[in-house]
């Protein structure tokens, strides 16, 4: 499945849309920063409320956020396809775990690039899916950190005992995504795609 990330669009994100709402993508991945858990803001509310009105893609909301407390309530009300939090950016996983899939909402756990999966294995049977970042969190563009492969074998090793999907993001492109391409389930890619005009044709050399 493939996530396309409109992070670098920001400022363009009604034309992305119209372009990805043209593919045959399975995701719109939308990253919400908001100076908590990184230094960067992303997109206010008034662009996320538009950004549900105008997308037709079920949509996979990653918030890197350490105010969940304050903003999840909002990103639930929109019944996204997936909300992702960050393991890092707070001190009670299962409470938002919990309030994610009681919404009927898929739950994704986000591991940074320094954090080992031995972290988490507690929540492996309480999630849907585990987002594994293959760049810093912050800003998008980053070149893909190649030992990420590791952390995304381990993970394809635990998961017959589980129920949940593997999902990549950061400096994925076509070159990036063929060692992990038979090891993971979702494929978020940002500016391999955004920065072309043929957003499809992008979107086929990733999954050929």
């Amino acid at each position: 499945m493939i996530s396309v990330s409109i992070l670098k669009e920001i400022d363009n994100y009604k034309n992305a849309i119209s372009k990805i709402n043209n593919t045959n993508c399975d995701y719109l991945h939308l990253d919400i920063m908001d100076n908590t858990f990184t230094n960067t803001f992303s997109f206010k509310k008034e662009d996320v409320n538009e950004i549900f009105n105008i997308s037709k893609k079920n949509i996979d909301v990653h918030l890197m956020s350490s105010d969940l407390d304050n903003i999840l309530n909002y990103y639930i009300s929109l019944k996204p396809n997936i909300i992702s939090f960050h393991f890092e950016a707070v001190n009670n996983v299962d409470k938002y775990i919990e309030k994610i899939k009681e919404n009927n909402i898929k739950v994704g756990l986000a591991i940074s690039p320094d954090t080992n999966v031995d972290k988490i294995k507690e929540y492996l049977s309480k999630i849907d899916i585990v987002l594994v970042l293959g760049v810093l969190p912050g800003k998008g563009g980053q070149k893909f950190i190649p030992s990420t492969k590791d952390k995304v074998i381990e993970l394809y090793k635990l998961k017959n005992n589980y129920n949940y999907l593997i999902e990549v993001d950061g400096g994925i492109n076509d070159e990036t995504i063929k060692p992990l391409k038979d090891y993971i389930d979702i494929i978020v890619s940002g500016s391999f795609i955004t920065d072309s005009n043929d957003y499809q044709k992008q979107i086929n050399l990733l999954i050929k």
